[in-house]
């Protein structure tokens, strides 16, 4: 069978990959060269998210779709989930070997931009059709420019799960255009769902500019009509999506605070200098569109067509927005990124490109009208020449753009047009793609992809592997922040914007770093702490190594009360144990012979010594904080630690603390089942006290039908002496309340469906058999909608 490709979404789509794979070729970036591509989140992030994607899709993974044992010390998975990994091509990453997950995730990032082109020159000509179907190729370069867009080959192509908003875009103008029609009454909410399901973030934005566009192009006097179809089937999609977005918006509200920022708008001229080809900022927005596209959109003003202008109107009150603090706050849901604050640049992008297809829709523009907009974005762009962002080279492809673009309006050979404009489109957008490999690397983080190195310490750990009756934490020093996830084990380092509240302060009350102002925790290489959190093997400088004894996953406190943390970190840990494992440093600064030192300061940045081992610490709070660090045992006597005055210092008796240990140890669990959502003890006769899960104590546990309690952030159900068995399971927060309305959303959707078919038979009915029944009138309505005519 011989499979036909639209000729506008397979140009577009073809077009999107050329340019991009050429663009990183040229800068020989990953996969094409040695220069890595994993900055920032992601490869702190994403790509360990998306190898627990992998694992759980093969079977391997600790834990399950609720709940995640094998980082942050067990925590809520769904949230992430929901964050990083519902796209539906998220799932494509188990057809790699686990090994190239980074070559999976460039491939789905590529298919991703491709996908967004093809639907954006799928959609075009329904939004508003062509007067020449001849026009495709207009269709096409388009939707390869709105692919190729700087917000998708300079910002969102190192965050994976906004391209799902770059797709969302167009499907959601798309629905609009079904309910424009009353056409597509089943799949409109579908296609939101998925939408919103996918990213909810920049779907949220898309939908705003859909909603936007359905404004305009809504018929004339049916305009609340249409928005009020339009605003039915969003409704029901989101509350299709709610079983997914109620978690994630309630494991938001229990994350760990972020920093609270103030909108700064950019300046004229780097806004300016953003609208030309290979320019990078990464607090200004990436307006850069193929310069055809703002010529077309401006062209529109010099038409003499009675609404010609509305378009270029929506185009500059969607730009100004971008600049103004409370819309700025709206297009981001309320609340001020902690990244780039211009992440809804591709809705301006998308509603530059209808505008340009409106334009060129009804036939070629006239000569007076692309000149006229020739003049107005040449102008815009001399503002530029006050910015340190533009480049030579964007100003060269820029002009060379301009000069296309005219040559084209004189050229009578369509296709000779077309190669033209192609040419100039995949060489502004290459050039582009690969001046932003250079310039993230230059400004950035950056991780290196999988070695050689990672599979043998993936290999060790999966050797030293004995959960669930003892946790294996890869350690440090970590490669991403999400090393278990990774690599393998159990530990106790995370990172993610849901990172749950109690967590970051229970381990920083412990003694843990972090990176990213407490939402990028790192693995805590102590002694007490892995006997409290039940690690039985930890990596240790490329090497898996036993460590000292450890309590079992689950353990039983004696009667008394929970502990309360103070400012010492040395202190806190005995609290939670139970029991004095520390003593202070004798008068002379010391440790005893035979304990190990131990210093702490979380804000100190520097070198600390002890003979010859040396440590360097890392802390600013609130963006850092430094971890409580080894400095080994004390072997000679009166040697005296070189650590800055602010901080503390503490001697661990190993003896003690085998102690300590043992004598917890005796009283804990006969036996514990742990499950992906939880785990059932079998307790020893006669126990009473607290059982204690070494676990964050993070909203959705619930022992016995109770709200389980924390014990000094743990999770812990008080027991008594007659009971003999405990079970405890974890539900993310919101998941029954988004089943419900999501269980709501799909009735209304389907008593809406069969509504909607009644009338339509109805309809036909009253039409006659000799009569067609081709388009049902909307409610008071006789006739099908129009669009509005937007030149």
């Amino acid at each position: 069978m011989k499979i036909r490709i639209p000729r506008a979404p397979g140009l577009a789509a073809l077009l999107t990959v050329v340019a991009v794979c050429a663009g990183d070729a040229v800068a020989t970036t990953f996969p094409f060269g040695r220069h890595r591509r994993s900055v920032n989140d992601l490869g702190n992030e994403y790509l360990p998210f998306h190898a627990h994607l992998w694992d759980l899709l093969h079977g391997r993974a600790d834990g399950g779709l609720l709940l995640n044992w094998q980082s942050g010390w067990g925590t809520s998975f769904l949230p992430d989930l929901g964050t990083y990994l519902t796209s539906p091509f998220a799932p494509l990453v188990a057809l790699f070997p686990r090994a190239d997950l980074a070559y999976a995730l460039y491939a789905i990032t590529v298919l991703k931009m491709a996908v967004a082109a093809a639907a954006m020159a799928w959609v075009l000509p329904r939004v508003r059709p062509a007067a020449d179907p001849r026009l495709w190729w207009g269709a096409g370069l388009l939707g390869a420019a709105y692919g190729l867009c700087g917000w998708a080959v300079l910002e969102a192509v190192y965050n994976p799960m906004w391209m799902d908003g770059l797709i969302a875009f167009p499907l959601l103008c798309l629905v609009g255009v079904w309910a424009r029609e009353g056409r597509r009454p089943l799949l409109g909410p579908l296609v939101v769902a998925v939408c919103w399901t996918a990213n909810f973030y920049t779907a949220y934005m898309a939908t705003l500019g859909a909603a936007l566009v359905l404004v305009v192009t809504a018929p004339r006097g049916r305009v609340w009509r249409v928005i009020l179809r339009g605003s039915v089937t969003v409704l029901l999609g989101v509350g299709l999506a709610a079983p997914v977005l109620v978690p994630v918006f309630l494991g938001t509200r229990s994350a760990y605070p972020g920093v609270v920022r103030d909108f700064a708008a950019a300046s004229g001229p780097d806004l300016a200098a953003r609208l030309l080809p290979v320019t990078y900022g990464f607090s200004t927005p990436a307006l850069f569109v193929f310069t055809a596209v703002p010529v077309l959109a401006a062209s529109l003003l010099f038409r003499r067509e009675r609404r010609a202008w509305v378009w270029p109107a929506v185009v500059a009150g969607v730009a100004l927005s971008l600049q103004w603090g409370p819309t700025h706050l709206v297009w981001h849901v309320f609340a001020t990124p902690n990244g780039s604050p211009y992440r809804q640049t591709f809705v301006l992008t998308g509603v530059t490109v209808l505008a340009a297809w409106a334009a060129l829709a009804d036939g070629p523009p006239t000569r007076r009208s692309v000149l006229g907009g020739v003049g107005v974005v040449g102008l815009l762009a001399l503002a530029a020449l006050g910015s340190e962002e533009a480049t030579a080279l964007g100003g060269a492809l820029f002009a060379a753009a301009l000069a296309a673009v005219v040559a084209a309006v004189y050229v009578r050979r369509s296709r000779l047009v077309v190669l033209l404009l192609a040419g100039v489109l995949v060489a502004q957008a290459s050039a582009t793609t690969a001046w932003g490999d250079k310039e993230r690397l230059a400004r950035l983080d950056d991780y290196p992809a999988w070695s050689a190195a990672d599979g043998r310490r993936a290999a060790a750990l999966a050797k030293a592997d004995g959960w669930p009756a003892y946790r294996t934490d890869s350690g440090r020093p970590q490669t991403t922040g999400n090393e278990p996830l990774l690599l393998g084990g159990q530990g106790g380092s995370y990172y993610s914007s849901l990172t749950p509240d109690v967590l970051t302060r229970t381990m920083a009350a412990l003694g843990a770093g972090w990176t990213s102002r407490g939402r990028n925790l790192q693995s805590l290489d102590n002694p007490v702490v892995d006997a409290l959190f039940a690690v039985g093997a930890r990596g240790r400088d490329g090497r898996v190594v036993r460590t000292g004894p450890a309590l079992p996953l689950v353990s039983l406190r004696p009667p008394g009360p929970a502990p309360r943390y103070g400012p010492s970190a040395f202190r806190n840990q005995e609290l939670l144990l139970g029991a004095r494992v520390y003593e202070p440093p004798a008068a002379d600064g010391a440790c005893r012979v035979g304990t190990e030192v131990f210093f702490w300061s979380p804000d100190h940045t520097g070198t600390v010594r002890l003979g010859e081992r040396t440590v360097r610490l890392r802390g600013q709070l609130q963006k850092w904080r430094a971890a409580l660090v080894s400095l080994g045992v004390q072997k000679v006597p009166g040697l005296r630690p070189e650590v800055p005055p602010k901080g503390e210092l503490a001697c661990l008796d190993h003896t003690r603390l085998r102690a300590a240990v043992a004598a917890l140890g005796a009283l804990a669990p006969a036996s514990v089942q742990v499950t992906s959502t939880g785990f059932h003890a079998v307790l020893r006769p006669g126990s009473a006290g607290t059982l204690v899960l070494s676990a964050p104590a993070v909203p959705g546990w619930t022992c016995e039908g109770r709200q389980a309690s924390s014990y000094g952030g743990l999770v812990a159900v008080p027991v008594d002496a007659g009971r003999r068995e405990v079970s405890c399971a974890f539900r993310p927060p919101g998941l029954s309340a988004g089943l419900g309305t999501g269980g709501a959303a799909a009735l209304l959707l389907a008593g809406w469906v069969v509504l909607l078919a009644r009338r339509r038979r109805a309809t036909g009915a009253a039409a006659g058999p000799g009569r067609p029944a081709a388009v049902p009138p909307e409610p008071g309505g006789t006739k099908a909608p129009e669009a509005l005519p937007a030149r």
